[in-house]
């Protein structure tokens, strides 16, 4: 669009520019530019989720070597999610202040250098302490990475987008339960947390390069460099997706609407998303964070643990018999990128907590007595589950503007590290009193809380980020 079909409306100049700006960004289809990106961002991404479940793969063997008790077990899981709040929260509200990249690239670094000093840890206590650095690092991470990815896509197939890139986040996961199985055994526990963090250290070149959000750019009045961004992205392809004789009532009801993106008429505020439009939508969020990472968390940091304490299984069988649960979580991801843009963010969710809850009232129901069925049904609800916590990370940013969005979604987020803190330590203490049993019975109950939250979930399929929260 032209700069004068645009200054006939007699606009704000500054709402104008933002308009004609972000009309660009919407007409330009996915392309190598946006899959660059995706693909750097998702390399930390990749590794962040390696560095969160790499101590359950070093647990079955600390259990023994410094004869930790479940109550301490749970503890441990626990310390890293709660940094992770303290990040989420903090990295969050900084991402708004002084943008996308440099907010990130603190974040690997953070939990890229104390995954290393992980591995140099010798007691539970000092190790609990430097998780809970590095869980500082990895709860800014991805909230921020969400937001970033969300405002370089354009409204048109932004779910298949968004969530093959969120796809890293379980791969990193499932490489995390691979490799775990495969060096802990050999090269001991350190080995894994060492696997982690020296990769994370060699993304941290590639992301400094990566070029600042163009949406948070034109919501802090920085046209030229915005401009300077979205012209790198028209220039990777001649394709357009939208027709560019835009009505003059469409044009001035998107003007009128993006003339609260500049950060001169609206600054971000906590206090907003509890305003009368966004209160309903952040208290949605936050239980469906809460229940999703509740019953995903609390099962896949366990899992190594259960098969060898409970099930007294070899190490090598326990720790390959969990990462099959990383397998199907990965296979079940790729499902919901394929089909979530056609089945719509709310019906998948209600789908994913009614399935999940389901699996696991039936393990519970028989008791859980063969690791087999543990095996089958658990890690099926763990998969499920799976795509709903990747659902989240898309649906979450959507659902703000661009002048909280990092703050929205970091906020939401750290209810789901307070969800995966809680839930080891609840697991822990619950384990030898009422048995394994109670612990799936505990998850399924709670599917029904996420469920009920996700009836109350905004469609956003197929919609302009502009237009789904002005």
């Amino acid at each position: 669009m032209k700069a004068e079909h645009i200054g006939i409306l007699g606009g704000r100049p500054d709402s104008s520019k933002a308009a004609q700006l972000l009309f660009r960004i919407e007409n330009v289809p996915f392309t190598r530019w946006h899959t660059k990106a995706r693909v750097i961002m998702g390399s930390a991404t990749f590794f962040d989720a390696f560095d969160a479940l790499s101590l359950a793969f070093a647990l079955p063997v600390l259990v023994r070597l410094w004869h930790l008790t479940p109550g301490k077990i749970g503890l441990l899981i626990a310390a890293g999610y709660a940094g992770q709040v303290i990040g989420a929260i903090f990295f969050g509200w900084l991402a708004e202040r002084i943008g996308r990249v440099p907010s990130i690239t603190t974040t690997v670094g953070i939990a890229s250098v104390m995954s290393i000093a992980c591995a140099f840890t010798g007691s539970a206590a000092a190790l609990m302490a430097v998780r809970f650095v590095q869980g500082i690092g990895l709860g800014g991470e991805v909230p921020i990475a969400a937001a970033y990815i969300n405002e370089l896509s354009c409204a048109k197939g932004r779910g298949r987008f968004f969530i093959l890139y969120e796809l890293i986040f379980p791969l990193g996961l499932l490489a995390a339960a691979q490799i775990g199985a495969f060096i802990v055994p050999r090269l001991g526990w350190e080995s894994i947390f060492i696997a982690g963090g020296i990769p994370g250290l060699v993304i941290l070149f590639l992301m400094v390069r990566l070029p600042e959000s163009p949406r948070w750019l034109i919501a802090k009045g920085q046209f030229k460099a915005a401009e300077g961004v979205i012209e790198k992205i028209e220039a990777s392809t001649s394709t357009r997706t939208l027709d560019t004789q835009v009505h003059r009532d469409e044009i001035e009801v998107r003007i009128a609407n993006l003339t609260a993106e500049l950060s001169g008429q609206r600054k971000a505020s906590w206090r907003e998303l509890f305003s009368p439009l966004y209160r309903a939508r952040t208290l949605t969020v936050w239980v469906l964070w809460a229940a999703a990472y509740f019953v995903a968390n609390g099962i896949n940091n366990w899992l190594p643990t259960f098969y060898r304490t409970i099930y007294h299984l070899p190490l090598k069988e326990s720790l390959h018999l969990a990462s099959l649960t990383n397998v199907l979580s990965a296979c079940a991801v790729v499902v919901c990128a394929l089909l979530v843009d056609r089945i719509g963010r709310r019906r998948w969710a209600m789908a994913s907590f009614l399935i999940s809850g389901a699996l696991l009232a039936a393990l519970a129901v028989i008791g859980a007595q063969t690791p087999w069925s543990v095996v089958v049904l658990a890690s099926s609800a763990y998969a499920v589950m799976g795509t709903t916590t990747v659902l989240l990370y898309l649906y979450t940013p959507e659902i703000y503007p661009t002048r909280m969005r990092a703050m929205g979604t970091g906020l939401a987020t750290s209810w789901l590290r307070l969800a995966s803190a809680t839930a080891p330590a609840i697991v822990g203490f619950v384990l030898p009193r009422r048995g394994i049993a109670a612990i799936f019975l505990m998850f399924a109950v709670t599917t029904l809380v996420g469920f009920v939250a996700a009836t109350r979930m905004v469609e956003t399929t197929d919609r302009q980020l502009e237009d789904i929260s002005p």
